[in-house]
């Protein structure tokens, strides 16, 4: 097994967008393809760390840029979410920019075109909801503690099956928003299920989350649980 990690740059809407590729190089066909989307600080090492693992249980990956080369945030930063409320305030941007991630993925060599999915975290899970909404020609998707308002516009019919892995005590989707997205899909007639973790806010997934605050704390539980849950869900998508 060989791991290798490749920029990917991109034009979109005048810029230069910066994905990377994450996949097993020893392998000699192409395998499923999984969209990975970082939380509100856009791509970082833990992302692409995150992607290694799922290269070793044989897929490919692309970590993706939606917001463009350069533009990154830290917990250090004034206004951390700063690129991502900009793409909040334009949801139908977001959606386009999914879309032409969710392409270049496709596109990969190393990738199986018919067998793609994607995973989100926090922005992220918000990210792989409105692709599912698009109504993307994708497998799965999984949402960690992601946030479910829809968008202000009509969805496309859902042919995704979707996880949501949800932080029950999360302060940024709290339970009346987890229940509003419950009706959302159960009305989309699309195959739906909710992972609810007790005692767990948001960012559960996150080592470096320690805002209790706020309700952003890593909890090893919840991370180790949905974990099992997301491999088997794309097991059971690609098997």
């Amino acid at each position: 097994m060989t791991i290798i990690r490749r920029v990917t740059l991109h034009e979109s809407d005048g810029d230069t967008f910066e994905s990377m590729a994450v996949f097993d190089d020893s392998r000699s066909t192409p395998v499923p393809g999984i969209l990975l989307f970082p939380n509100a600080l856009g791509s970082k090492e833990a992302d692409f760390a995150y992607a290694e693992k799922l290269a070793a249980l044989g897929y490919a990956v692309l970590v993706a840029d939606l917001y463009g080369q350069g533009k990154r945030t830290s917990r250090a930063d004034p206004d951390p979410g700063l690129y991502m409320a900009e793409l909040n305030r334009d949801r139908a941007l977001l959606r386009e920019r999914l879309r032409r991630v969710h392409a270049l993925l496709k596109d990969m060599a190393e990738v199986d075109p018919a067998r793609t999915a994607a995973i989100g975290f926090c922005f992220g899970g918000k990210c792989v909801l409105d692709l599912a909404r698009s109504g993307a020609d994708i497998a799965g998707v999984v949402s960690f503690h992601g946030i479910y308002d829809p968008p202000p516009f009509a969805s496309a019919p859902i042919t995704a099956k979707l996880l949501i892995c949800h932080g029950w005590d999360d302060p940024l989707a709290p339970p009346e928003s987890a229940l509003a997205l419950a009706r959302e899909l159960t009305e989309a007639g699309c195959d739906w299920q909710v992972h609810a973790y007790g005692h767990t806010g948001h960012a559960f997934t996150d080592h470096d989350a320690n805002m209790p605050d706020r309700g952003l704390v890593y909890q090893p539980a919840a991370d180790r649980r949905s974990y099992r849950a997301m491999r088997d869900f794309l097991a059971d998508l690609f098997d």
